[in-house]
């Protein structure tokens, strides 16, 4: 195919048509002003939200529920840098995403011009590659290499063009993505394959732990035949309790804070751990509820599509870089191979169940403690029961939101769209948004606490405007709940920036943006609520009143000590002084 005479603006557009980019999210912006004028003939819609950050978030989920790459977009300088919480965000949860990010012209770069800043030394440290457009001609080749690089490192990169150079004169062909990235990864290294077939053959209390990387694969049955084969319960990791049914008889829920006890305390006693698609994260595989439960003798085998995550937190006994799908297919063949007969460890069964039993009877006792006027953990029980089996739920950061955790479990196609490890507030909104976009059809849910839905209920408007139907529940307990449980652990209930001073309701807030409102303080109304919020499919705020004392342990509590002053005039904080 010859070269054909076009526009870098259209060379840019033609390639996210080739991408199958459908949208683009971000705010207007003079920069990118003639690329943005062919959207609507290339059929690519542009998604206006009311801060960028949230444009962030959205496209992440975005791409959590499609496997598509996000694309953003904003004004240089300022609509740029107001991106980087929720890229930093993503690039923390390895989700593909290109920022196309006009950056101020060529003529007068280094003179301090109008709304410039050095978007590429601000993104380097946030994304997994930053491209810089070097002349007019290189726009879609490098475009097509932030896309490439975006896929292949599973993260979001900064695709910097001087906004001059949006105009002009170029030559260009136009490729698919097959011509200049390769989609396909692979089983990883056969004879790793093999070493991990007989490890988990010969185990004893084989584990497996289940991360994103089979969600992202859709690979959740391959996992239970394996899981079947071995009688090996199933753990999900923090923040991924999607990651595998939770009405298969070997599910353990989800490790990590305010995980699953059951999951933590069968971990701790696992031999050889099979852990699929998953990085092994610090924070989630922390001790919890007082249990070291990450084992240092049990023989790891780690599967990840990122090379830079095979034992980086914990060693391995095999590391397999590969697709989590593809390498479970081949330890599943090689299983079926050796195990010609399965024996089904029954009372290994029982063991797990009892566990299983013990932890859903603890927190249901604990969601049934009377609160003033809703205890948050019976709102999150009462939430759970009424989810649908194809529910998208999206979770802030946050005591609320992470006690959520507890709760929160998936069948058939539910998914689970979580802050992740790098827990910025304000997450779970935008985030729920950009998965309805993703998923027309399902029900959407996010929960969020009054905190986090200061930083988010602006984008109320954004969800009218695109009659996206999601439901935010935000528990509304009047402060950072997380921060106040450390200043009563920690600093003697001394309370400092910790309360919020909120409208005296978020329901008719709601109404007046044009959404639907409800507030509930009676924990009976809680699931009838948001049966009606779901059937309305209308964007709705359920608002709960639930008691501010009722608070899950210290979410950092390994990284907290109790206070002491070495200066008079501070005596009276010194914890031996209290």
């Amino acid at each position: 195919m010859e070269k054909v005479r076009m526009t870098p603006s259209e060379a840019i557009c033609e390639t996210l048509l080739a991408e199958g980019v459908d949208h683009v999210t971000g705010i207007v912006g003079s920069a990118f002003m003639d690329l943005l004028d062919l959207f609507p003939t290339a059929g690519i819609k542009f998604v206006p939200v009311r801060h960028e950050q949230s444009a962030g978030h959205m496209e992440d989920a975005y791409t959590r529920v499609t496997g598509r790459a996000g694309v953003l977009i904003g004004q240089n300088g300022p609509g740029i840098t107001n991106m980087v919480t929720s890229v930093a965000a993503a690039n923390s949860a390895h989700t593909p995403m290109v920022i196309i990010c006009p950056s101020a012209g060529t003529p007068t770069v280094g003179w301090d011009g109008f709304q410039e800043a050095d978007t590429v030394q601000i993104f380097k440290a946030i994304t997994k590659e930053t491209i810089r457009v070097p002349h007019p001609s290189r726009a879609a080749d490098c475009l097509r290499t932030a896309f490439r690089i975006a896929y292949a490192e599973r993260g979001p990169v900064l695709y910097d063009i001087p906004r001059d150079y949006f105009y002009g004169e170029i030559d260009e062909q136009i490729l698919e993505p097959h011509q200049y990235r390769v989609s396909q990864r692979g089983c990883g290294d056969l004879a790793s394959i093999a070493k991990s077939v007989e490890l988990l053959a010969s185990a004893k209390r084989p584990v497996i732990i289940s991360g994103r990387g089979v969600v992202d694969t859709k690979s959740k049955d391959i996992v239970a035949k394996i899981a079947e084969l071995l009688t090996a319960p199933v753990a999900c990791t923090y923040l991924h309790n999607d990651a595998f049914p939770s009405d298969h008889h070997l599910w353990l829920g989800p490790i990590g804070y305010m995980g699953s006890k059951a999951a933590m305390n069968t971990v701790a006693e696992a031999d050889v751990i099979l852990a699929l698609g998953t990085r092994l994260s610090v924070f989630g595989t922390t001790p919890q509820y007082d249990i070291n439960y990450f084992p240092d003798s049990a023989k790891i085998i780690q599967v990840d599509i990122n090379p830079r995550n095979i034992a980086r937190t914990h060693p391995v006994e095999v590391g397999l870089i590969a697709d989590a799908k593809e390498a479970a297919k081949e330890i599943l063949k090689g299983l079926e191979a050796k195990i010609s007969n399965p024996k089904v460890n029954e009372e290994y069964l029982k063991v797990i169940k009892s566990r299983q039993d013990a932890w859903d009877k603890e927190i249901v006792d604990l969601a049934m403690v009377d609160g003033d006027p809703i205890n948050p953990r019976r709102a999150l029980l009462e939430i759970q029961k009424v989810l649908p089996e194809n529910a998208i739920v999206s979770t802030d950061i946050g005591n609320v939101s992470s006690t959520a955790n507890s709760y929160l479990r998936f069948k058939g196609e539910g998914m689970h769209i979580a802050a992740l490890t790098f827990g910025n507030t304000g997450f779970a909104y935008p985030a729920a948004l950009g998965a309805q976009m993703a998923n027309p059809d399902a029900p959407v849910v996010a929960i969020v606490g009054d905190g986090a839905w200061g930083m988010s209920l602006h984008e109320v408007s954004t969800a009218v405007e695109h009659n996206l139907p999601v439901v935010a529940i935000v528990f509304r307990n009047m402060a950072w709940c997380a921060e106040k449980k450390n200043q009563i652990d920690f600093y003697n209930n001394r309370f400092i920036g910790a309360d919020i001073l909120n409208p005296e309701s978020f329901a008719p807030v709601a109404i007046a943006m044009g959404a639907e409102g409800i507030r509930v303080s009676d924990p009976e109304e809680v699931g009838p609520a948001l049966e009606r919020a779901l059937s309305s499919r209308k964007p709705t705020v359920l608002e709960i009143v639930c008691d501010g004392t009722i608070l899950a342990p210290p979410f950092r509590k390994d990284a907290l000590k109790l206070p002491t002053r070495l200066l008079p005039k501070y005596k009276d904080l010194d914890v031996r002084n209290w």
